[in-house]
């Protein structure tokens, strides 16, 4: 499983990898000899053991323990306009302490003021880098140690909060798993950095070419890294993982003060693999054309009718409305009069409801590595909790199936289907999208769909439609900007909101298209789907690092999910867009150079 990373600028954290389905509680060939002369397993199969051993004297002992490191190297280089702008290369190595006392039944985790409490004088933020075996299990006996007496303490203090509350129905903490081992070999190829560098570099000069660009940032990073995994279960996982990320971002700002954005990322789990440089050179290029397209564009006006998602736009907004949605979240237990905030998804208490057309299916499925000979970014085989992923039919003829599911129960789903992508709340892992799969079994071809929206809308007595071709998402926004967007909401009673439109146009009936800038949605949630009036006969694979910052913002989040997903054009029958009504920025009061 590619389940967590830390990545960006400020560390990577890779995922919690491992097990083929069909070998998935079978000993592998390359096992026992490889992992006997790993300093990391030994140090972690030994002091697993010794931990488990214990007696604690007037206390719990642990009835689960898991350790988990991610061990690797970090190349990561950025650029504006031509110039380097920072090269950094690291080692890293990331650990990962989980010790529950109680039982399967009822435990520590779940209590929203778990976490705070420590019981020791010492925090460990870094571990070595070098392999001593001495060195690693005095380090993991002392990170055991902050963990366990955090869990003892915060299972009284959960205790306690019981005693307060009404009695409610109750459902398992945490949920039994199989044992999985699974030992690969560890490889490590050589990052050429000087060409990295020079890559960068000219890539970024791109973007110089075009004045109306005032700000511009393309970026390159490199991980390659080995995750480790053992727990009190049986459970053993080492398996070597890469990531190779470019990602490129610009702004732009139009005559009358309003700032427009795009931005383009490549992804590969393979470096041999990674986009050469006429697809980048095509992507970055692509994203300065539309910028400079906005910038001369009009500001749209409101509108309440049918919208076409075509291409990237509608598997952008599957991947929000829908992917987000089929997570479910357990509200914790609270001390009285401190609840909080709290989330839940919109889908929860549906399941046997219908959510979309009745010819149309959605599967979950990260068994497949690739899709029409293309490489699907979210595959993997083990999640981060040790649970083997195995593809999950989410709806049916339009009729909500399942969720997807971590090792914490929820109430009517007991066990977990091994989505567990990103570290949670509370401790608990949160489930995620792994290759989400919209598949329609009535189809039109993509012109046919354009046609379709026209006659809609000229049916309605309205003089265009909209398309909308992409979205800000994952956001290349500023967090300023985003707390703007979230602030606004939306209106249609929508607790949450859907990241802007990039490339939307208006089409005229006589299929001529406009660009316009400065749109945001009005009660577009997952609901809206039930409104899909045709899909088009095309697929398009959206890959993105998602995390649990809002939109999937670029370099947020810290622990970030490989996800895709494969999607076909949407038309929906009505949606609300609405004009931006913001502060513009004031204009540059000298033009750039050369201009």
């Amino acid at each position: 499983m590619r389940a967590t990373r830390r990545h960006g600028d400020t560390a990577t954290r890779r995922r919690w990898m491992a097990a083929s389905i069909a070998m998935a509680c079978v000993l592998v060939s390359s096992g026992s000899a490889a992992s006997d002369d790993d300093p990391i397993l030994r140090a972690m199969r030994d002091e697993l053991a010794r931990s488990r051993a214990v007696k604690v004297v007037n206390l719990e002992p642990p009835y689960f323990i898991s350790y988990a490191l991610d061990d690797g190297d970090l190349f990561t280089a950025a650029a504006e306009l031509g110039g380097l702008l920072s090269s950094r290369h690291e080692r890293f190595r990331l650990p990962e302490i989980d010790v529950r006392v109680g039982d399967y039944r009822f435990d520590d985790s779940n209590y929203a003021g778990g976490g705070f409490f420590g019981g020791a004088r010492y925090d460990l933020g870094r571990y070595p880098l070098e392999n001593d075996y001495g060195v690693l299990r005095r380090f993991l006996w002392l990170s055991t140690d902050v963990s366990y007496k955090a869990a003892v303490e915060t299972i009284a203090r959960k205790r306690a909060a019981l005693r307060n509350l009404a009695t409610q129905e109750q459902i398992d903490d945490f949920a039994k798993a199989e044992p999985v081992r699974r030992i690969l070999p560890i490889e490590h190829e050589t990052v050429e950095e000087n060409s990295w560098l020079a890559r960068v570099r000219s890539l970024s000069a791109i973007f110089g070419e075009y004045p109306q660009i005032h700000d511009s940032n393309v970026e390159v990073q490199v991980t390659q890294s080995v995750h480790y995994y053992v727990n009190s279960e049986g459970t053993e996982l080492r398996k070597p993982e890469n990531l190779v990320l470019g990602r490129a971002r610009a702004a732009a700002q139009a005559p009358d003060g309003m700032v427009v954005r795009d931005a383009i990322s490549f992804h590969s789990l393979d470096l041999k693999r990674f986009a050469g440089d006429p697809e980048l050179r095509r992507g970055i290029t692509a994203v300065a054309e539309s910028l400079k397209a906005l910038v001369a564009a009009p500001v749209g006006e409101d509108y309440s009718g049918p919208i076409m998602f075509e291409g990237v736009g509608a598997a952008q907004l599957v991947a929000q409305v829908l992917g987000k949605n089929l997570a479910l979240r357990r509200r914790p237990v609270a001390d009285a009069g401190r609840g909080g905030f709290f989330s839940s998804s919109e889908l929860e208490g549906r399941q046997g409801s219908r959510v979309m057309p009745e010819w149309m299916d959605v599967v979950d499925d990260p068994t497949q590595a690739e899709w029409r000979g293309r490489s699907l970014f979210g595959h993997y085989e083990v999640d981060r909790e040790g649970v083997v992923a195995g593809p999950v039919v989410l709806v049916e003829k339009g009729v909500l199936k399942n969720f997807l599911l971590t090792r914490q129960p929820m109430r009517g789903f007991p066990a977990s289907n091994g989505r567990a992508r990103l570290p949670g709340s509370f401790g608990a892992s949160a489930a995620g999208v792994s290759n989400l799969f919209v598949r329609a079994s009535e189809t039109v071809p993509v012109p046919e769909l354009r046609k379709k929206l026209i006659e809609m809308c000229r049916n309605r007595s309205k003089p265009y439609g909209i398309i909308v071709r992409k979205l800000d998402f994952p956001s290349s926004a500023s967090i300023n900007e985003l707390r703007q967007v979230l602030s606004r909401g939306q209106s249609g009673g929508s607790a949450s909101a859907v990241s802007l439109p990039v490339l939307i146009y208006r089409v005229y009936p006589d299929g001529r298209e406009e660009l316009i800038r400065g749109m945001r949605f009005g009660g577009l949630n997952v609901r809206s789907l039930k409104d899909v009036v045709a899909a088009g006969d095309d697929s398009t694979v959206f890959d993105f690092l998602d995390n649990a910052a809002p939109f999937a913002m670029m370099a947020a989040g810290g622990h970030v999910a490989e996800t895709a997903v494969v999607a076909p054009s949407l038309l929906i029958d009505d949606i609300e867009l609405h004009k931006i009504d913001a502060d513009l920025p004031k204009l540059p009061v000298v033009p750039p150079p050369g201009s």
